[in-house]
């Protein structure tokens, strides 16, 4: 089986020629651009859909040009483009121009070669990438993973092996690490502190928590019977009011096996006065597995709703007006953690391989601008 992936970017040029459109009244100099950055942030290896980001200064619109067509494919003031060529080996050029108040702009160009390569470990580049920015929204947080090792100012690591749901796994630091631009935590068969199975669980509670914003997390999920992948958050006062009174915001879970690799669900938790509640759906792709290419999960949460999204595909809406749910208007900390076994997703058997692996590109924050 082959997949298509981006195989390089050959050139980039950047024309500093202005273009007169319409300045009458306008002196020359006056609100032109500059400084016109292109930046291709993916090529899905299935579709031939790519996307970049453009950013200049004094601009006000940006107008995308593919090849030598003389009609824009698509124009926006925020630079940020999808375009799908579809899927084959071929050679591309894409412009964009950049239009400042004067009317006049500046244009760069970006070449692409796509190509056939064979199936191997996901690549980096496949799959889906969220917008870097927002507009009324900037980013207070992130953690692109780009070093050699988990940020210890950003995550502590939870040990040990007595967790809920009847969970297989015995969690330790070394199932997880960072290199090559991404961060793996690694389920395993192997015996450890009386368990069959280990694996790694990440928390940044007193050191990153948030309350409200948005929240972009890029990451390939692992796959088969009984494996449980979950990017989730806890209230911060979890230590003294106890579960479920904290708040528990479910971004994503994926339960594998029986076929379900190709469903992701989001859910939240909390106490009604009565005792545990929670409200939920799930997203089924269309497409690959969310174990074959990278998808962005993201939550959008305000002082009205918490909405999930898959590829900033809207799926999930709750309203947290009530004030049975004040849990979700206080500050939560992350959790990246992958379980094996339990009620849920029911325990590994003989068609689970393993070692499995979910490797996550990028967690962004953003808040409203004040």
């Amino acid at each position: 089986m082959f997949h298509f992936t981006r195989i390089s970017m050959i050139s980039i040029i950047l024309s500093l020629l202005f273009v007169f459109c319409d300045n009458t009244d306008k002196p020359d100099g006056t609100g032109d651009p500059a400084n016109l950055s292109i930046t291709v942030l993916s090529v899905d290896m299935e579709t031939g859909d790519v996307t970049l980001q453009a950013t200049a200064d004094n601009t006000v619109r940006y107008l995308l040009y593919i090849d030598a067509e003389t009609n824009p494919a698509d124009s926006n003031t925020t630079g940020y483009f999808e375009y799908s060529f579809g899927p084959g080996e071929a050679t591309y050029e894409i412009t964009v121009r950049a239009y400042g108040e004067s009317g006049r702009y500046i244009k760069g160009s970006k070449e692409i070669v796509i190509q056939l390569v064979p199936d191997g470990p996901v690549p980096l580049d496949s799959g889906y990438f969220s917008a870097l920015s927002y507009a009324g929204y900037s980013m207070v947080w992130q953690d692109e993973f780009n070093g050699s090792a988990v940020e210890p100012a950003n995550w502590t690591f939870e040990v040990g092996g007595e967790w809920y749901n009847n969970e297989l796994q015995y969690y330790r630091s070394e199932n997880a690490w960072v290199s090559e631009g991404t961060l793996t935590i690694e389920a395993r068969k192997e015996n450890f502190g009386g368990h069959n199975y280990t694996s790694a669980r990440m928390i940044t509670q007193n050191k990153k928590s948030f309350q409200y914003g948005r929240v972009d997390i890029r990451a390939v999920l692992p796959e088969g019977q009984g494996i449980w992948p979950a990017l989730w958050m806890l209230g911060q006062n979890i230590s003294s009011v106890g579960w479920p009174k904290c708040g528990e915001i479910d971004i994503m879970e994926m339960i594998g096996g029986q076929g379900r690799e190709n469903t992701v669900h989001s859910t939240m938790h909390w106490d009604d006065g009565n005792g545990h509640a929670s409200y939920g759906l799930s997203y089924t792709t269309t497409g690959k597995n969310f174990h074959e290419k990278y998808h962005v999960f993201s939550i959008i949460w305000d002082e009205y709703t918490i909405k999930s999204y898959v590829d900033d595909q809207l799926y999930f809406t709750i309203d947290i007006t009530p004030a049975a749910l004040s849990e979700f208007h206080q500050k939560h900390f992350f959790i990246f953690n992958v379980a094996v076994g339990g009620i849920w997703p029911g325990n590994p058997d003989n068609t689970t391989l393993f070692p499995q692996q979910m490797k996550v590109d990028y967690i962004r924050v953003f808040q409203k601008s004040k």
